[in-house]
């Protein structure tokens, strides 16, 4: 990259040093052809005003011929006609009409004019400048031999090669220094790159000249706190899927061990009273359903974080969810001894029946099982905005502080000790999770211990 920007910056310097000479010959060549012609123009008319136009041509002109032709310069009176009458270096009598001259017909419409040509009689190069005169109709035309800064160029060559020389020299320093001055920072941020075993949060970049490279550290180092968090979330799922499977293995561990020690007593033939065995089938039932339950919860679940659920999308009317959730919790709130009350605007919304039922159905229930006797629900539906809004209080338990942040965790449960008093998965709120997330969300919770818990449920219509 160095030796790219390097020749790189070279080129573009010679471009610029030739590019400029172009232009340095070429404003010289106008300004040296502008000096020349105002110069004979001064001494074209000089010329006029001492001649006498009604005296002897030749002999007024072979006074001043020594003066104009040491410079090789020649001079010619023209009558308004083109015929020459006087020129100081060829004989006028073989001279053509000189009226198709370009200067001589700028000189005669426009007061003067000039030109560049080559001269048959002399082979050489002349400029030729004509002014009208003053005092007459005749004009006054001279020449000098004129090959533009040619002449002087072999003069400034060797200047021009030395300023020349000296620009490329300091130039290829200053594109080298510049492209240092690019490659070291990227260097830099290379060796500081493979410094890094691992932890990438310990990269630190020093504040460059340019911009554009501070970016380019910068970027790189928002990277790799990216990357940071990224292999954190990871180690942090990792975690959550072991808690996952040692809680599921719990869970289940227990209902089955529950159902093989119920089994094994019928099929021993101790329990011999009719109606204790009939007591024992229904717990393994009971058991049973719970594993049911518990599986179907942890499936539900999975479906819905790998968003591979087949969901049916139908307008559901809240109030017709509410209706069925309510007379479903009647038994588990008479057995709890806890009111259920319950308002629902008619709000319809796009979504899948079930998963309403589920929402609400989880929420409801937390309610119910975590009340005290003689306690209330209540549930309130309605719109707000572009938004169904469901809340859910009650005046039970309540939930700790620190717990508030972990209620939506895979099995957490606020008792320690896993208290089987209170029954369900432990998924119920995880799933209440995964719905409002599924439909792009929002749920909030607020708990004060001994005084009860709201959760409201914001889902876009």
């Amino acid at each position: 990259m160095r030796k790219s920007i390097l020749v790189k910056f070279i080129q573009v310097i010679l471009a610029a040093l030739a590019l400029s000479s172009a232009i340095f010959y070429i404003a010289t060549s106008s300004s040296l052809l502008r000096n020349s012609r105002e110069d004979m123009m001064y001494t074209l008319q000089m010329l006029d005003s001492v001649l006498d136009y009604s005296g002897d041509f030749q002999a007024q002109i072979q006074k001043l011929e020594s003066t104009i032709t040491s410079h090789e310069g020649r001079f010619t009176i023209i009558d308004s006609q083109g015929t020459v009458v006087c020129d100081t270096g060829v004989d006028t009598a073989t001279m053509d009409n000189h009226l198709d001259r370009q200067e001589v017909r700028d000189a005669l419409s426009e007061g003067s004019g000039y030109s560049t040509r080559y001269s048959n009689t002399l082979e050489k190069t002349l400029l030729y400048v004509a002014v009208k005169s003053a005092n007459s109709d005749y004009v006054l035309r001279m020449s000098v031999p004129y090959a533009g800064s040619s002449e002087n160029f072999l003069l400034l060559l060797p200047a021009v090669w030395l300023s020349f020389l000296v620009a490329l020299v300091y130039s290829a320093f200053a594109a080298d220094s510049f492209a240092e001055s690019i490659t070291k920072p990227l260097q830099e941020i290379s060796q500081e790159m493979l410094k890094v075993k691992g932890d990438y949060t310990d990269l630190k970049f020093e504040t460059y000249q340019y911009p554009e490279i501070n970016i380019i550290a910068e970027t790189t180092t928002k990277m790799s706190q990216n990357v940071k968090e990224y292999l954190n979330q990871i180690e942090a799922e990792k975690k959550i899927r072991q808690e996952f499977f040692s809680n599921a293995s719990h869970e289940l561990k227990t209902p089955i061990t529950s159902v093989k020690g119920y089994a094994e007593l019928l099929e021993s033939g101790i329990i011999q009273d009719e109606k204790q065995k009939m007591d024992f089938v229904r717990r393994i039932e009971k058991e049973a359903d719970n594993m049911t339950n518990l599986i179907n919860d942890i499936l539900m679940i999975s479906r819905l974080e790998a968003k591979e659920a087949e969901v049916v999308m139908t307008d559901v009317a809240m109030d017709v969810v509410a209706n069925e959730v309510m007379e479903s919790m009647k038994p588990l709130s008479v057995s709890r001894q806890v009111m259920l009350h319950c308002q629902c605007e008619p709000v319809s919304l796009r979504a899948n029946g079930q998963q309403m039922k589920e929402l609400l159905g989880n929420l409801v229930s937390n309610a119910i099982k975590y009340n005290k006797p003689g306690g209330q629900v209540w549930i309130h539906i309605d719109k707000m905005e572009n938004y169904m809004v469901i809340r859910v209080r009650d005046n039970g338990v309540g939930i700790p502080r620190e717990s508030l942040g972990r209620i939506f965790e895979r099995f957490y449960r606020v008792d320690k000790g896993r208290n089987k008093k209170q029954g369900g998965t432990g998924l119920g709120l995880s799933i209440v999770k995964h719905i409002v997330n599924f439909y792009h969300g929002t749920i909030d919770v607020r708990s004060k211990l001994d005084q009860g818990t709201e959760f409201t449920v914001k889902i876009p219509i």
